[in-house]
């Protein structure tokens, strides 16, 4: 009998987990094949999540809960569940309740097919409208830097082999992306189309820059096509400026009677030293983040276990 792990990342969900973990129970009453356990990873929720996963834990066994120090962010979060899930199949969900569990047999079956990993597709996303744009660029960022195909769709929502849990939980850096190491590890993935819920309670964690650490994540840990973007778009901007230098030098020989143009030399400079700045801030973004792997700086720390025993850890 196959084993599957939940993996659920926690940040001030005490008003939807117990409803998650209540639809992951009656879900897999009915798929008799399938043991499971549920890791709930508490990244340091500011209401009482962790107080409800401990009262969830104290009431089943197969339930396992994980306390964070501090806040680490949502991919530390899923690292940290990882390393510690013993099933053969994995699901990693979100705590919100806008995963369908309900549908996960659709995913299954997908895996059995003989795909390693395995999306779920939203026909009617149910985010905000900011989300349905970030979630757009992000998707076309990832097409370009990460070599996504583009008929592939990633969400939060995914179901994959143990294999590939294994190759992931080897990457130890501090800016796990899960996007970029799934896809490093396999590009034998499917989707399957399911529906997506209204969000019951609060609003979504992610800000505008938010997001933009997880894309900063993603590009800087497995794709150096920024740093090539960079040197292209400086190479340009040099041809570009060489041949205006010319047509000056041209129009000074053939119109003798041309003032200097100071507006169009202000604007020139103005553009080009904003590209520079903008490519050094892209190669610091680089050496920072290779300043702090080198310092060993920890994807996230535990403050406590439950229903986790010391072979397991």
């Amino acid at each position: 009998m196959n084993l599957i792990s939940f993996v659920i990342p926690c940040y001030n969900s005490s008003k939807t987990i117990e409803s998650v973990v209540d639809e992951i129970k009656h879900v897999m009453d009915t798929l008799t094949l399938y043991k499971f356990e549920i890791l709930l990873i508490n990244d340091a929720s500011k209401d009482s999540a962790f107080e409800l996963i401990k009262k969830l834990c104290a009431a089943d066994i197969r339930i396992k809960g994980i306390d964070f120090s501090k806040n680490f962010g949502q991919g530390s979060a899923i690292m940290a569940g990882l390393n510690y899930v013993n099933g053969d199949i994995i699901t990693v969900l979100d705590d919100d309740g806008q995963c369908p569990v309900n549908e996960l047999p659709k995913m299954l079956k997908k895996i059995e097919e003989g795909y390693d990993a395995v999306y779920g597709k939203y026909h009617e996303d149910k985010h905000s409208l900011f989300r349905k744009i970030t979630s757009k660029m992000n998707e076309f960022m990832n097409n370009i830097l990460l070599g996504k195909p583009k008929n592939l769709y990633m969400s939060s929502f995914f179901v994959c082999k143990r294999y590939v849990v294994d190759e992931i939980v080897k990457y130890r850096n501090p800016f796990p992306a899960m996007y970029g190491l799934v896809l490093r590890t396999t590009r034998n993935i499917a989707n399957v189309s399911v529906s997506h819920r209204e969000r019951q309670f609060g609003k979504s964690n992610y800000n505008f820059f938010k997001l933009i650490s997880i894309w900063l994540n993603g590009f800087t840990a497995f794709s150096v096509k920024p740093l090539r973007i960079a040197s292209l778009t400086g190479a340009c901007c040099s041809g570009i400026g060489g041949v205006y230098g010319l047509y000056i030098i041209a129009r000074k020989f053939l119109c003798s009677n041309v003032m200097a143009g100071y507006s169009s030399l202000m604007a020139l400079l103005l553009f080009v030293g904003g590209v520079i700045m903008l490519m050094l801030g892209l190669i610091g973004e680089y050496i920072g983040r290779i300043y702090i792997c080198i310092n060993d700086s920890p994807q996230y720390v535990i403050r406590q276990t439950i229903n986790i025993n010391k072979a397991e850890k």
